[in-house]
């Protein structure tokens, strides 16, 4: 993973090398504790260091954004495993949020 994006307050921010996980670790144990400032970059390019100011039921949301090179994940690749016909998008065959929906209703 190269960089992870982040949703906060309406506004985008990223994270670089740092795993997923490691993330998530660190702002679940800031919303534990009360308070946490999360160090971010700010822009895009020339990034500036911004700080989030983590709490309990702030909402924020992680976006992991794969390396060019990274191949798909085989969940994802069998989620568009399927033949593409010209002027159509592939069929999604990934998690449904309601799968007892009929997705033509």
């Amino acid at each position: 993973m190269g960089r992870i994006d982040i949703s906060y307050g309406g506004q985008w921010y990223s994270v670089a090398n740092r795993t997923l996980d490691d993330v998530h670790r660190e702002i679940q144990e800031g919303a534990r504790d009360g308070q946490h400032w999360l160090a971010v970059n700010d822009g895009v390019g020339s990034a500036s260091p911004a700080y989030l100011f983590i709490t309990p039921g702030v909402p924020i949301a992680l976006i992991p954004v794969p390396e060019p090179r990274d191949p798909p994940t085989e969940a994802v690749a069998a989620a568009y495993d399927d033949f593409e016909v010209e002027g159509f998008s592939p069929k999604w065959r990934g998690p449904t949020i309601h799968p007892e929906r009929s997705p033509h209703s």
